[in-house]
């Protein structure tokens, strides 16, 4: 046969666990969750198994982080360098312009200047193609739109 049991209210302002006739199964507590922990203690309490209780040991979550030996930082430096030097090497036999943006990189402090004075300037503004607006509508009559 199963029992109901229900969290309620004492007249001290408590939560206790009590049983469907208000019998007190288990309490007082003073917070509403710890009342409901020990109903759900109580529903799934199993005879034969033990109530386990918590470490204090802090959760850990992953491995801890070892410090790294002077050999280990040694062989770290020594690749960083080798692929710092292999990235100068790769970017001294790319071409131009490439070398110039990608030399921000490589030279803070360095004086590049960009080609955009070759680039001129685009839309209404362009000098490569000026339109007159009444040699255009002039133009589109005679196609016939």
């Amino acid at each position: 046969m199963t029992q109901i049991l229900i969290v309620d209210r004492n007249e001290d302002g408590q939560y206790q666990v009590s049983d469907g006739a208000g019998r007190l199964v288990e309490g007082p507590f003073e917070t509403n969750a710890a009342a409901w922990k020990a109903l759900d203690r109580l529903d799934n309490q199993n005879a034969d198994v033990p109530e386990k209780r918590r470490s204090n040991k802090p959760v850990l979550w992953g491995k801890p982080e070892k410090g790294k030996s002077k050999k280990q930082v040694k062989r770290e430096k020594k690749i960083a360098a080798s692929q710092e030097k292999q990235m100068r090497r790769d970017a001294h036999k790319a071409v131009g312009w490439v070398r110039n943006i990608a030399s921000a990189k490589f030279d803070p402090e360095g004086n590049r200047q960009y080609r955009d004075y070759k680039l001129g300037t685009f839309g209404a503004a362009s000098e490569v193609k000026r339109i007159d607006p009444a040699a255009y509508l002039a133009e589109k009559a005679a196609r016939g739109e």
